[in-house]
């Protein structure tokens, strides 16, 4: 028997002990785990690479690069937001090296609805921001915007800085190809533009953001891009995703922070 399935079999044993109705596989789960469960209620819920639900079982599009707090919050907003567990109720969660109880609590993240159809874009813009944070671009590092939805009102406060390189391209970020040209422009100043199926629309584009009218809630000590990506949220109904020069990545939605995370502090 490996590691992975004496974890999955101690999980097992801990999702009836606590009465869980739900089991989080951080990574791939061994064959016919779901018959082994010790009742056909609980759910089991595989992390990526795309949204998919069949009976019994949810795949999030979560990052694996991500750290496992960040995702077992959004696992955790997932199922609060969706009305699989209540506030205060507990999953199981199982890693390639522990086996884990969490509480779900209600928090930002499921207040801000992470979870819409254009989480898979989102999804390929945090692994890339994941991936600038702790590469940089040629030995530099990067800091950028991008802002994916509700294009049309985003552009409304918004003015270009330079002539749109994606002008005439028809460049999605969900393609595999895209991925180093992104990685390219991002070192222009200014933010991406990206529509809720993951066309880059523009780059390199002034957010025109007044924080002095805007009720937004954030830390202290956060820079103009902060910001400015949270602002846009606040006007449209966009998401945005900041990466700061120092690594930091952080994910906006309706004017609130609903993610913080460095890479950088785990390398």
């Amino acid at each position: 028997m490996t590691i992975h399935e004496i974890l999955v079999k101690a999980a097992l044993t801990l999702v009836d002990g606590a009465d869980s109705r739900v089991v989080v596989f951080m990574d791939s789960p061994p064959s016919g785990v779901k018959e082994s469960l010790p009742s056909s209620d609980i759910m089991t819920v595989l992390l990526g690479p795309a949204f998919d639900v069949e009976p019994g079982i949810i795949r999030l599009p979560i990052p694996r690069n991500l750290d496992i707090e960040s995702s077992l919050n959004l696992v955790s907003a997932f199922l609060i937001e969706h009305g699989i567990l209540r506030e205060g109720e507990s999953f199981v969660y199982v890693t390639s090296t522990s086996v884990g109880l969490k509480s779900a609590v209600r928090n930002a993240l499921a207040a801000g609805g992470f979870f819409s159809q254009m989480g898979r874009v989102v999804q390929r813009l945090l692994e890339i921001a994941i991936e600038l944070s702790v590469e940089g671009r040629e030995g530099y590092p990067v800091g950028t915007i991008f802002v994916v939805g509700d294009v049309k009102n985003v552009l409304r406060h918004s003015h270009s800085m330079l002539p749109n390189p994606f002008r005439g391209h028809k460049i999605n970020v969900l393609d595999d190809n895209s991925r180093e040209v992104i990685k390219e422009f991002a070192q222009l100043d200014g933010a991406f533009i990206i529509s809720s199926t993951g066309r880059i629309n523009s780059a390199g584009v002034y957010l025109d953001v007044d924080p002095k009218s805007l009720d937004i809630k954030l830390p202290p000590g956060l820079g103009s891009r902060h910001i400015a990506a949270a602002g846009i949220t606040k006007l449209t109904k966009a998401v945005s995703i900041s990466l700061s020069e120092s690594g930091t990545i952080r994910i906006f939605k309706n004017g609130m922070m609903l993610l913080e995370y460095n890479p950088r502090m785990k390398c």
